[in-house]
């Protein structure tokens, strides 16, 4: 079985078509199209964002309380719950607004909160919660 990027098909071949389109033109042109898969779920208003400050939080021994820099005024402060979190990472940051994928077919939504009492604004994620991978470390 071969998989083909859409995108790079599009960019080496100056294709303007749909995956759709493209997937039908295929299989006139007697290519077998198995199927057309999503290459992650859809998500939005996720940032790249950098760890600039680390500490534990006071009411909660598994979690931490993480400065973020995510290209705003001021670093927002994110509560964490990962364990490999740590001071000059990089890390997809989902803004308060974010819609993530969720494996119960309702998105999930980041909305400014408390945890055990400390504003979080925002959700450090992994690629799990992204819907790029089964699998996640922290």
């Amino acid at each position: 079985m071969m998989r083909l990027s859409l995108n790079w098909l599009q960019e080496e071949f100056g294709l303007v078509a749909s995956a759709q389109q493209l997937a039908k033109r295929l299989t006139m042109a007697g290519l077998e199209v198995d199927a057309v898969l999503a290459a992650a779920l859809e998500f939005s208003n996720v940032v790249v964002g950098r760890v600039v400050a680390l500490k534990a939080h006071e009411q909660a021994d598994k979690l931490k309380v993480a400065m973020v820099e995510v290209g705003q005024s001021e670093p927002l402060q994110i509560v964490c719950g990962a364990s490999n979190v740590a001071v000059g990472i990089c890390v997809p940051t989902a803004l308060v607004g974010a819609v993530l994928p969720s494996k119960e077919d309702k998105p999930l939504k980041i909305k400014r909160s408390k945890l055990r009492g400390v504003e979080s604004l925002g959700m450090l994620c992994s690629a799990r919660e992204l819907g790029l991978s089964e699998a996640s470390d922290g």
